[in-house]
């Protein structure tokens, strides 16, 4: 029953981070939003795999969680080359 309501908890953030990622100010806060719902994704995939006894739902969880690591990254890394090209514009 208290995986039960750690089920729940992580889903009510989840829905805090949608919020984040749709009315941040920012697209770093929006980026970060996203990264943080992919890991309480992960943590509820854990969640789910203790709930029905389902030990295969880890490994589901460890490929998402990195999946969800390297896209990051690569939002994060075209956005720093496009605020460089940006800048790079204007300073000329």
């Amino acid at each position: 029953m208290i995986l039960v309501g750690v089920a729940v908890a992580i889903l009510t953030t989840m829905v805090l981070a949608v919020i984040r990622a749709v009315s941040g100010p920012s697209i770093y806060d929006r980026v970060l939003a996203a990264n943080m719902f992919g890991t309480k994704t992960v943590l509820l995939l854990a969640v789910v795999s203790f709930i029905f006894g389902r030990t295969d739902f880890l490994d589901l969880a460890l490929a998402y969680a990195l999946i969800n690591l390297v896209g990051v990254l690569a939002v994060l890394g075209f956005f720093e080359s496009r605020l460089k090209a940006e800048r790079g514009r204007v300073d000329e």
